[in-house]
């Protein structure tokens, strides 16, 4: 298994500076990476962000993806789409006082509350729980890693147009989702987009069993090619 950071994210370079990264960026990045590491076929698999990567990847190189499995993506609506654009991920500044600290706690704790997590109020309530200290503590840290420069995947993410690139996605799909992921709601619209694909929804990764229960269920499809 490889497993890229994503240009901008965990212990990774951020994108050069003055370039405005799109998702097509960020997939050339880890086109260039496989290249460099001489692996010419691969299959895929995405969740959320690195969903919309790997539709890249299939798409820029159908003969090289074996087999692309997307977990958890959204189609959003015109006005959801601007709103996220507008809120989802602020360019963070660090600074002396530690604020930097302080926001990205919330970001992550308030991603397990609400969705999204700028909407805190009752008709935005995930209602799933917050995860273990040492879970939020852990993702805290992967974001504060990445403070200066993460919200260029995420806005990445948010601007691209699924609705005219998911049709375009030629090589074996399977379409997933968790049970408990708060995009479940839009599993459906991206079946729309690719009817040939095969969908599943799964138990999540919330518990170790879960977790192993996924891993099963998305290791017993690609091994059905």
């Amino acid at each position: 298994m490889i497993a890229p950071d994503t240009l901008g994210n965990g212990d990774s370079c951020p994108p050069a500076p003055g370039d405005a990264p799109d998702i097509r960026y960020f997939a050339d990045a880890h086109r260039r990476t496989l290249d460099a590491m001489g692996v010419s076929a691969f299959d895929a698999y995405g969740s959320h962000t690195g969903g919309n990567i790997a539709v890249e990847l299939a798409i820029g190189r159908p003969g090289a993806v074996r087999a692309l499995i997307l977990d958890g993506m959204a189609v959003y609506a015109t006005d959801e789409q601007a709103d996220m654009l507008a809120h989802y991920a602020p360019e963070v500044a660090v600074d002396q006082t530690g604020s930097q600290l302080n926001w990205a706690w919330h970001f992550v704790r308030d991603n397990a509350l609400f969705w999204p997590w700028f909407r805190r109020d009752a008709a935005h309530l995930r209602k799933v729980g917050l995860p273990a200290p040492e879970v939020l503590h852990e993702k805290v840290v992967e974001v504060l890693k990445a403070v200066r420069s993460y919200h260029h995947s995420y806005r990445a993410a948010f601007a691209y147009d699924k609705r005219a690139r998911l049709p375009l996605v030629s090589v074996r799909t399977l379409v997933a989702c968790a049970e408990d992921d708060m995009l479940l709601e839009y599993l459906d619209a991206v079946m729309t987009l690719m009817p040939d694909a095969q969908r599943l929804v799964t138990p999540g990764n919330a518990t170790p069993d879960r977790a192993e229960a996924t891993a099963a269920a998305l290791s017993a499809w690609l091994d059905q090619a």
